[in-house]
């Protein structure tokens, strides 16, 4: 591979994992503001899944080839302002994705230091756990001593968000299938239920949604002061779960609302200090090479991770 071409993972058409491939392109000129990072690992996350077999299709439209990679762990290849050469970092391409490639440019305020102790796998398992943060610090505003359930509780924004509801003080509920029921409570959470068969739940201050169906019989667990913050919506359903989530983001009692993560580098560096303080710690499903990033797509679609599927791009 010569220094201004570089291997990358695309698609050409919508479809199945099979249609992602990996060719060659050039290495990417960092922008003013931006950042030129060695890629050395990516997770798989949902919003690429449903981005290639095209249930994102009025947004994403037919322009073809199309990359993936949302988030990545590298090293920094000349040094900008607070980043030397050869730093570890991690971070986010923002939506127009491409980071799963052997090199990405970045933009520097979406970057920060990966903490010590962390090598580029451990570390490309964590920057999804920005949306945990933001869910239940800023949206759910979470506090000490309140119930919180969490769905999909050893996915891979929810393995975080029981871990960091833990921390936070609160009770945790992580709902996982049966053969992840030990992971969640290894992660901390007080209670574990088969989503299946979940029994009698109670009533929540706070419900963490990562899967997007079913609002409403979740929305009839809170409190009166409850909230359900989802980071996801039914891709099947998309109207008419988006219009429910709008008819009750407004509510002062039992709302819920959506968001989608953007961080910025402090969200980073604050993410690094769970990780730190030892209150979050990676959990890592499986690693492919980037030749096998279709392989990769198909464990995640199949479902059932425990935590983050991870590209290793050497």
């Amino acid at each position: 591979m010569s220094s201004t071409s570089m291997r990358l993972a695309t698609f050409d058409r919508y479809g199945p994992p099979e249609v992602l491939s990996v060719t060659t392109g050039p290495v990417p000129r960092p922008r003013p503001g931006e950042v030129l990072v060695r890629v050395r690992a990516v997770s798989v996350n949902g919003g690429e899944l449903a981005l290639r077999a095209g249930r994102l299709r009025p947004f994403s439209g037919r322009r073809f080839p199309k990359w993936v990679g949302i988030d990545l762990v590298g090293e920094v290849v000349t040094a900008s302002g607070r980043f030397a050469a050869g730093d570890l970092v991690w971070g986010l391409c923002g939506r127009r994705m491409g980071s799963a490639a052997e090199y990405a440019a970045v933009r520097a305020d979406r970057l920060d230091h990966v903490p010590a102790g962390l090598d580029a796998v451990q570390a490309a398992a964590l920057p999804t756990g920005t949306t945990a943060i933001t869910a239940l610090r800023d949206v759910a505003a979470l506090a000490p001593g309140e119930r919180l359930l969490v769905r999909g509780a050893t996915g891979g924004v929810g393995y975080v968000a029981v871990q960091l509801g833990k921390a936070m003080g609160a009770h945790v509920t992580g709902l996982a299938g049966a053969h992840n029921l030990d992971l969640a409570k290894d992660l901390g959470a007080d209670d574990v239920r088969d989503y299946r068969a979940p029994g009698d739940l109670g009533r929540f201050d706070v419900v963490l949604d990562t899967v997007g169906i079913d609002l409403p019989a979740f929305r009839r667990l809170l409190t009166p002061r409850g909230r359900v913050v989802t980071i996801a919506f039914d891709l099947d359903h998309p109207v008419r779960s988006l219009a429910y989530i709008a008819a009750h983001a407004t509510h002062r009692r039992r709302w819920v609302r959506a968001f989608s993560g953007n961080p910025t580098a402090p969200l980073f560096a604050e993410l690094g200090r769970w990780v730190t303080s030892g209150a979050v710690r990676p959990q890592v499903d499986r690693v492919f090479p980037l030749e096998q990033i279709a392989g990769a797509h198909r464990a995640l679609e199949q479902g059932g991770v425990r935590g983050k599927v991870v590209v290793r791009i050497d």
